[in-house]
């Protein structure tokens, strides 16, 4: 079980890092937390969350600038250890723009072409 800072009860992202709600870990440290998503959109799908609750990337704020920078570290190690080279970033913020779980997020996307524009 781990610990969350600004623990949500609400949100799911935070049940899922204290272990509430199981998933399919891909990496953990003391900042964040990786899984795969139970809905892939490609054959390689996971998210990057961190441990910190933080509603968005439109809540980011200087501070947490150093654990930003760490996830995309984290995003870079885990597709090297799957061996993926072509991959997709992508963080939804607010509803209209497709965020449904407010947890700050990355979706890690790879293993076929992605289109432009998304959506």
């Amino acid at each position: 079980m781990s610990d969350v800072l600004n623990y949500n009860p609400d949100c799911l992202f935070c049940k899922i890092i204290k272990g509430d709600i199981p998933s399919n870990k891909v990496y953990e440290d003391d900042l964040c937390y990786a899984f795969y998503d139970i809905d892939p959109q490609a054959p390689t799908h996971f998210l990057v969350i961190p441990k910190a609750h933080i509603q968005s990337c439109g809540a980011v704020t200087a501070e947490d600038a150093a654990l930003v920078g760490h996830m995309f570290q984290v995003i870079a190690q885990v597709t090297k250890e799957l061996g993926v080279t072509d991959f997709r970033v992508v963080s939804n913020c607010g509803a209209q723009a497709g965020q449904t779980v407010p947890h700050l997020h990355f979706h890690v996307l790879a293993g076929r072409d992605m289109t432009w524009p998304p959506g």
